[in-house]
């Protein structure tokens, strides 16, 4: 549900940048229309594929990158897993994808291998893969091996699948210990490090994800120091920032949702550790109460 919060917050200001937010004034709560001319309350493409994917290894309890992709043609063909029935916000990489695999070609060529295919499409969706491999307790290679696979589906470029597997590994840490958030965050992103420095292959990608490497310098950096794009690299820092700035669920969401630009997303990346943190008796109610289908969510999230 953090993940769905985090999208509705963002969705109104989506793609304004973060000068025009400020003059515009800042987010204080759950908004209607802007972007997109959407009530209060509505999730965007973030929500619709991570819910897909979280209804398909539900059902199956395993995961099937057949019926994953299969569930994400229903959501952008006939509107399926969205507010209203019908899909919006729908990156080009993903749609690209999409249309290929529906179209008969091999599901491991689908998935865009470009720089330019390091969008946020692919870890604006992978928590329940996440939650999958930690909840089945897979061995570290077994977990990232299925976290890089469900990445590639739509974005199959080393850089996007490292980013997800840097999430799982804050994901896991988070749940699995002990301390502040800001200990745990850290010690995801020690885990994550050791992981990727063991194989030669990962080393120029890694480089990026260099500022991530001690989370306590970083999060002293200022809010003009940290980009809200749309590119994957700066979308994880910008939401591992807003979670190690914050001491709340709402604090965390409003934090990085004001960043502007790519907000919903940025929303939701950092909502979704945020509930397992926080927990969701932590999500301001009047928040929860305008989520659109909040019944049914709350049905397949308990499934």
């Amino acid at each position: 549900m953090g993940v769905i919060v985090g999208d509705a917050l963002g969705c109104p200001v989506q793609f304004t940048e973060r000068e025009n937010l400020m003059k515009r004034g800042l987010v204080k709560g759950m908004e209607g229309h802007g972007t997109y001319d959407m009530p209060p309350g509505t999730w965007t493409d973030d929500g619709s594929l991570t819910l897909a994917t979280l209804d398909s290894i539900r059902t199956l309890n395993t995961v099937d990158p057949d019926d994953i992709m299969t569930r994400f043609v229903g959501w952008y063909e006939e509107g399926e897993y969205t507010p209203f029935g019908e899909a919006f916000d729908i990156g080009n990489t993903c749609a690209k994808a999409i249309w290929c695999y529906e179209h008969g070609a091999d599901i491991h060529t689908c998935g865009g291998t470009s720089e330019r295919s390091n969008g946020n499409g692919s870890l604006m969706r992978i928590m329940p893969v996440c939650l999958y491999a930690y909840e089945k307790k897979l061995s570290e290679n077994e977990a990232v091996k299925i976290v890089h696979e469900i990445s590639g589906l739509t974005h199959n470029h080393l850089r996007s699948k490292m980013a997800c597997g840097f999430y799982f590994f804050c994901i896991c840490a988070v749940l699995n210990g002990k301390g502040s958030l800001k200990e745990r965050l850290q010690q995801g992103m020690d885990n994550g490090f050791a992981y990727y420095e063991k194989d030669s292959c990962y080393k120029e990608e890694l480089s990026l994800f260099t500022r991530l490497k001690f989370l306590t310098l970083f999060a002293e950096l200022q809010a003009s120091d940290i980009k809200s794009t749309g590119y994957v690299v700066d979308l994880l820092e910008a939401a591992l920032w807003s979670l190690l700035n914050t001491e709340s669920f709402e604090q965390c969401l409003l934090k990085a949702v004001n960043l502007g630009d790519d907000s919903d997303t940025i929303g939701a990346i950092a909502g979704g550790v945020a509930g397992l943190f926080y927990g969701y008796d932590n999500i301001p109610g009047q928040w929860l109460q305008v989520i659109k289908r909040r019944e049914w969510i709350e049905e397949m999230c308990c499934k």
